[in-house]
């Protein structure tokens, strides 16, 4: 991946410093400690004001040193920025490093426009010694909600949740191809419309990073927006604790959940336990899907599968547009939607007529169980805490390997 060098541990404090040493653009919510100890955080995106808008789940580390800050550097021992890095996430999930993925588009599907989306995907995977993903060479296409080049206007907030989305599928899978679609506006509608663009364009992996209060609505977005046999759409669980958020909750996809993940001296070399910060809960207005069985949730219990999403155990992300200036340590269960979407790829694509979010539930031995941590208050019960087995917060557990993600 990166080439190898001695470098000293004050260069790698400097490093971390650096990438931390970042204020909150200018709209976002204010600075607040953030449900994992250690690090404040700012949520990326406005939170919404109205019935039908959805907000991203993207963190900003603003404050602290989070714990993944040299993770990257005792695996490769080069310098690196702060946070989880493309060798660690591939290490924690067991994925294959150099194959997998090749022919295969992961859509990443937000609100509004990152004019420099292209050219910080450029930086990070030069960063980390990963092929490079361009307009010119094929792998690299943004389009606006309609498949058109009439981008929407451009929003700091929301450009640092493509830059989370877009790297997070370069450092799962590499050779994956990359299909940005950028709705018009943050609102249910304009975002749905732009994950049925990604589906007419031949994506067969979709990710979705955002999430609103769950509606009487529901159900018709869900036939309208979610309904691609066929095609795996991934969704953010939430970043407020115990509780439901749409469109996790929605049948037709697989719902994300949030660990923290830290390295261990046990056999794998990682352990991932229940954010406190990960939505999960059982949904007011979504049946329940025919391979969910769990007994405490008559409709949709969220979530599926999950992967890091801990600002303290968080990733590196590179954006420069407006505030942003450069290296960011990020987490938020946006980290881990575009994460599994991209393990999908690396399964290949789904069959026809398939609905992918069943895949994990035939395949429960290809995970690692998270069975400690909660998100709440729930009475103890397993929609907000982590248990052997199916719970809500982490679902059936994180990848181990792609073996899962089949079918």
């Amino acid at each position: 991946m990166t080439l190898r060098r001695t470098i000293s541990l004050t260069a790698v404090a400097a490093l971390a410093t650096a990438a931390l040493a970042l204020a909150a653009p200018v709209g976002q919510a204010a600075q607040a400690t953030s449900p994992a100890r250690g690090v404040s955080v700012a949520h990326a995106c406005a939170l919404p004001t109205e019935k039908g808008v959805m907000a991203c789940n993207a963190l900003q580390v603003t404050a602290g040193t989070p714990k993944s800050a040299l993770a990257e550097t005792h695996l490769t021992a080069a310098a690196t920025p702060s946070g989880y890095g493309p060798a660690s996430l591939q290490a924690a999930y067991n994925l294959p490093s150099a194959n997998g993925g090749s022919g295969q588009t992961v859509a990443i599907v937000d609100a509004y426009d990152d004019p420099n989306a292209e050219s910080d995907l450029a930086v990070y995977r030069s960063q980390y010694g990963l092929p490079a993903c361009t307009t010119a060479s094929g792998c690299f296409q943004k389009v606006d909600q309609n498949g058109g080049t009439h981008y929407p206007h451009g929003n700091s907030g929301w450009a640092e949740e493509i830059s989370l989305d877009l790297d997070m599928v370069s450092a799962a899978c590499p050779n994956c191809r990359i299909l940005l679609v950028e709705a018009k506006t943050a609102s249910m509608t304009n975002l749905g419309t732009a994950v049925n663009t990604a589906v007419a364009r031949g994506a067969k992996f979709v990710s979705n990073s955002y999430g609103g209060s769950e509606s009487s609505s529901d159900a018709t977005y869900d036939s309208t927006y979610f309904n691609h046999p066929g095609v795996a759409i991934t969704v953010s669980s939430g970043d407020n604790g115990y509780g439901t958020e749409y469109p996790a909750s929605s049948r037709y996809v697989t719902a994300v959940g949030g660990t923290s993940l830290n390295t261990a001296s046990n056999s794998r070399g990682w352990t991932d336990t229940v954010w406190s910060g990960a939505g999960s809960g059982c949904s007011t207005y979504d049946a329940k899907p025919a391979w969910q069985s769990d007994g405490g949730c008559a409709h949709r219990t969220v979530a599926d599968v999950s992967a890091v999403a801990d600002p303290n155990t968080g990733v590196a992300v590179y954006d420069t547009y407006r505030q942003a200036t450069g290296w960011m340590v990020f987490g938020g269960t946006s980290a881990s939607s575009p994460l599994i979407a991209a393990v999908y790829a690396l399964g290949g694509a789904p069959s026809s007529g398939s609905y992918p979010a069943s895949f994990p539930y035939a395949h429960t031995s290809a995970l690692y169980d998270v069975t400690s941590g909660s998100n709440g208050s729930c009475g103890g019960s397993y929609l907000c805490t982590g248990t052997t087995g199916y719970d809500g917060p982490s679902g059936l557990g994180v990848p181990n390997g792609t073996a899962a993600f089949t079918g």
